[in-house]
């Protein structure tokens, strides 16, 4: 399916509607696209990022329909294999193209894909590249998601080719973002499970994307953005430091001792003023999660002590939290145990990256008992205390 983004500016890429996982880790409900964006200059002919390896066959399909005869340059924005897999395919195809890349990218490519050196013209910030009535400007985006992540600008037509930055995993014949409400959640996701990470750096490489002033932004999966202030914004509001008025409780319970507490904080939150989300870590999708992690100012982990130590979907969790680094600015650990453990040690080991108050934390021996739930109304409104203090709730 070719879609055209303006006169001579072409997605070639493929569409992905079967995919259910990427990495092997993250949920794709709404599947993927690979987008690859042919570029017709005057004199020359430039294909911005390639596919999915396995998708090459539909790339060069639509290459074919479009009478592409030639190819100039492949500029490679990003090492990764869903943008880059397919450029030895199109080396043999087009043999006399070049590979446009930073020297980063080109030490990833050579390792990942054997690529040879002499097929490489490496490039730095701000430097430019003459199609022909059409000027490929380039600018270094570091950290999103990759250290060698890069945009390419087309000047003349205002449309910044992103790559990751910005993309959305959403199979869609539609050219640009239409339908706000479900690209929005989409964006999203995608933020929280690759982004959020490195949110601080993103923010830097957001002022770089808004200096362009672009008219299109074009992300290499999902659909384009003819309105980029939508997406600019969205990423503003997530990179930010503000956090809403929201607890997330991600729990485990094997008998139920654990669940009643989380039952019973949630209750008493909702007393107190503060909106709640609870997920259940054996039934929750990890997209979910991400999501629910990108605005919460509080985080709580609640899980039953199992041979000494918290549940392993407990650890797990701490070890999602830990890696998605979210901007929540409370964390709490509650459960309960029979016997003892070493639950609290293992679970505060596994997110010491968080810049994040530890709240003391709440076991429970066997089945909650009146005082318990005592404690844990008195742990609602510490987490209520908190919020009022941070400014996020009145």
């Amino acid at each position: 399916m070719i879609r055209k983004i303006v006169e001579g500016v072409y997605n070639v890429g493929a569409i992905d509607w079967n995919r259910v996982l990427f990495d092997e880790i993250v949920p794709l409900p709404q599947g993927t696209s690979y987008n690859s964006y042919l570029i017709k200059g005057e004199k020359k002919i430039a294909l911005i990022d390639t596919v999915e390896p396995e998708k090459a066959e539909e790339l060069l399909r639509n290459l074919e329909e479009l009478k592409v005869d030639r190819i100039d340059y492949i500029v490679s924005n990003h090492a990764e294999q869903d943008h880059s897999g397919s450029t030895p395919i199109l080396l043999e195809k087009y043999p006399m193209a070049r590979v446009v890349t930073n020297a980063k990218c080109k030490d990833f490519e050579m390792d990942l894909l054997h690529i040879n050196e002499d097929k490489f013209m490496v490039i730095k910030e701000g430097d430019i590249l003459d199609l022909g009535g059409r000027t490929l400007k380039f600018i270094m985006t570091p950290w999103v998601h990759w250290p060698e992540t890069m945009t390419t600008f087309l000047v003349e037509d205002g449309i910044a080719f992103t790559c990751d930055f910005f993309g959305s995993h959403a199979a869609t014949s539609h050219t640009f973002a239409e339908q706000y409400d479900r690209i929005y959640h989409e964006a999203k996701r995608y933020y929280a499970e690759i982004m959020m990470p490195f949110r601080q750096i993103i923010v830097r490489n957001i002022k770089k994307i808004e200096e362009l002033n672009p008219k299109i932004i074009a992300p290499s999966h999902g659909p384009a953005y003819s309105d980029p202030k939508f997406i600019i914004d969205a990423y503003k509001e997530w990179t930010s430091e503000e956090t809403k008025n929201e607890v997330l409780i991600l729990y485990v319970s094997m008998h139920g001792s654990t669940k009643k507490m989380v039952d019973a904080l949630t209750d008493y939150l909702y007393k107190e003023g503060v909106e709640v989300k609870v997920r259940d870590l054996i039934k929750a999708n990890l997209g979910e999660i991400a999501i629910d992690m990108v605005d919460v100012t509080t985080l709580i982990i609640a899980t039953p002590t199992m041979l000494a130590g918290p549940h392993p979907s407990a650890v797990y969790a701490a070890y999602l939290v830990n890696a998605l680094k979210p901007k929540a600015k409370v964390i709490g650990i509650m459960g309960s145990y029979g016997w003892g453990g070493r639950t609290v040690d293992i679970l505060k080991s596994n997110i010491g990256a968080l810049r994040a108050e530890l709240l003391e934390p709440l076991l429970i021996k066997g089945l909650p008992k009146r005082e318990d739930y005592k404690k844990i109304r008195e742990l609602a409104k510490k987490i209520a205390d908190k919020h009022r203090q941070l400014g996020v709730m009145k």
